[in-house]
This record gives structure tokens, C-alpha cells and sequence, in this order.
């Protein structure tokens, strides 16, 4: 290996566009080594001002492309499985941005396909897990101060949505991060869903049912609830606390710049993913490039990109029915371990 991690980047949307940058200038040990997107003018805009990168329309090319040496998938989660399976044929690290694959038949195929190789390639974005907040919260709940957790409540709010999002997206694409971060922080899988529908926001776009109440049962035993509105239209909010036995603990309270000035004071809100998780995206990548350095692989894995990609379809049919809904989980092969 280089002394820099030749990454491939497959994606030069919003998000695989601010991994350049973050690969570019704020991660160490690592380089943009190539950029595959299916708009090659997009994809050159991305990599503007950066030395040595090679630009592609096809995926398997740029796989291929000399002086790579690991992936981030920032593509539409579509695109996932062919990616990912294409990594794992080539032996190359991943980082996948959620949802690893949308529906769970394709990301078991993923699961499986990596446990045939009996080792971890992927690593899946689920950023939460790097936020400051998020890793106190965790370690509280471990260290059992507050006994045992009973209940999650969270907030997931953003300014608005895009054009093309739909009722089902508030629980596959928004909720996604709920789900996974709910699993981590109490360790346990998620068994049922239940989805509630108030009467949609006059601010949401004709026929998206915005908000929603989710509803998760554990396998033992706690709830989750999640209200998820994506077209609030003022701000990104997140916010999660656990409810335990002897006491509770809060996170996402905002702690941003308070400007004072003639006679008031106005605080400052973020108004997206990008800016409210910034520092967990750059330790997410951070960890994952030392990681691929050293020969590791570090972080959610397969199985969570498998698991949230299930609850996820559980709850479409949950808001689709308007019932309690199971969720159903393959057998979990050896190679993975608990949430």
C-alpha cells in the first residue's frame, strides 16, 4: 500500500462530492485516487483543483483504475449491491454510505457474499455512531449508571425534502439512522414497527404523508419512538433521549453560536445533515481510512446495513397497512457480530 490510501469514490452528488472535499482536505493518510459518475461533467466539478485523478463513467473501470486501493459508495443506494459485490471480487475496502441496499433481499445478498470470504471489507455510514453526543450517550447507557433502558424518544426534523421523496422514504431513507443508531445504543435488535400518521403538515408536498410517529419494539422489551418530519421548514433537528430506570440522559439540545446584538439574540440552527454531523462524518472517515491502512476493517458492518434495510421494509408495510408489523432477520452468519 502507498504511503496515501488511493480511494475510489464512487458518486459525485451532494455527498460523495463532500467526501472529495473531505478526503481532499481534512482526512490524513488518504487521496482521491479516482471519481466514477454516471455525469462525468458532475464528476469533474467534484475533483476540480485536484491533481492526478482519474475520472470515469463506469464503475468497474475505475475499480480498476491504477492507484486504488479502497472505496467510498456515495452513489444512490440502487447502485449499492453491484458496487459493493464488485469491491469484494477486487478485495478492496469499502466505505458504503446508508442505505448499504435498499431492500433487505439485496443486502442479505451482500451479507452472504461477504461471509463466504470470511472476512470484513465493508463498512457502512452509519455517521452517528462517530458524533460526540451519540458516543457519550452510548457509554452511559453501558456503564449502567441509569439502569436499565426503557425507552428512546427521538426527533428527526429537516427544513424540507427533495423533489423526489416519497411517504415510504421518511422510514427508508430519514428513519434509517434511527434505526441503526436504536440497535447500537441498546445493543439489540429491533423486532416489530408500528407507524402512525397524523394529518400531513400543510408544508408537505401533495400526497407525503409528513410526519409520522414510528414505533419500534426491542427484543427485550424497550420502545422507540420516532417522529420523523421532513418538511418542518426550519431547521435540521436531531435529537434522542434514553429513559432508563433510575434516570434519564438527553442529546442533540443545539448547543450552537448564540449572536447577541441591538437588544436581542438570535441562535443559530442547522439547516442540514452536513453541517449538524460534520465532525462525525470527518471521524468516520477518519477511522475508516487508518483502518484500511492498517489492513482492518472497523465500524458498522453488514449485518447493520442488512438489519436496518429489514426494519426499514417492516415499517413500509407498517405505514402501508396501518399495523403492528414483524420484522423478519435471516439467520446472523458467525462472521458478525451484536448491534
Amino acid at each position: 500500500m502507498s504511503d496515501l490510501l488511493g480511494v475510489a469514490v464512487l458518486g459525485a452528488g451532494h455527498m460523495g462530492a463532500d467526501h472529495v472535499r473531505r478526503l481532499d482536505r481534512v482526512v490524513s493518510g488518504a487521496r482521491v485516487a479516482a471519481v466514477a459518475d454516471p455525469d462525468a461533467e458532475r464528476a469533474k466539478a467534484a475533483v476540480a483543483g485536484i491533481d492526478g485523478v482519474v475520472v470515469h463513467t463506469d464503475v468497474e473501470a475505475v475499480l480498476d483504475a491504477p492507484g486504488v486501493e479502497a472505496v467510498l459508495i456515495a452513489s444512490p443506494g440502487e447502485a449499492h449491491e453491484e458496487a459493493l459485490l464488485a469491491a469484494f471480487a477486487r478485495g478492496l475496502p469499502v466505505l458504503c454510505e446508508k442505505p448499504m441496499v435498499p431492500d433487505p433481499a439485496g443486502a442479505l445478498r451482500v451479507v452472504e457474499a461477504e461471509a463466504r470470504l470470511g472476512r470484513r471489507l465493508a463498512q457502512i455510514g452509519f455517521m452517528r455512531r462517530y458524533d460526540e453526543e451519540y458516543r457519550q450517550l452510548k457509554s452511559l447507557l453501558e456503564g449502567g449508571r441509569l439502569g436499565r433502558p426503557l425507552m428512546l424518544h427521538c426527533v428527526h426534523r429537516n427544513v424540507s425534502s427533495p423533489p423526489h421523496f416519497t411517504s415510504d422514504m421518511l422510514v427508508t431513507s430519514s428513519v434509517s439512522h434511527e434505526i441503526d443508531a436504536a440497535r447500537w445504543l441498546l445493543g439489540q435488535e429491533l423486532t416489530a414497527v408500528t407507524v402512525l400518521r397524523p394529518r400531513p403538515s400543510a408544508g408537505a408536498p401533495e400526497g407525503l404523508l409528513d410526519p409520522q410517529l414510528v414505533l419500534f419494539e426491542t427484543e427485550r422489551g424497550a420502545l422507540v419512538d420516532v417522529e420523523i418530519f421532513v418538511n418542518c421548514g426550519f431547521a435540521y433537528e436531531v435529537r434522542c433521549e434514553a429513559v432508563c430506570e433510575t434516570g434519564s440522559a438527553r442529546i442533540g439540545d443545539a448547543r450552537t453560536m448564540v449572536v447577541t446584538a441591538a437588544g436581542g439574540a438570535r441562535r443559530e440552527v442547522p439547516q442540514d445533515y452536513l453541517v449538524r454531523f460534520s465532525d462525525a462524518y470527518d471521524r468516520e472517515v477518519q477511522s475508516w481510512v487508518d483502518a484500511a491502512r492498517g489492513g482492518r476493517v472497523t465500524g458498522p458492518d453488514a449485518w447493520d446495513g442488512y438489519a436496518a434495510s429489514a426494519v426499514a421494509d417492516a415499517g413500509v408495510r407498517a405505514l402501508e397497512t396501518g399495523s403492528r408489523t414483524p420484522v423478519d432477520l435471516a439467520p446472523r452468519p458467525a462472521l458478525y457480530t451484536t448491534p
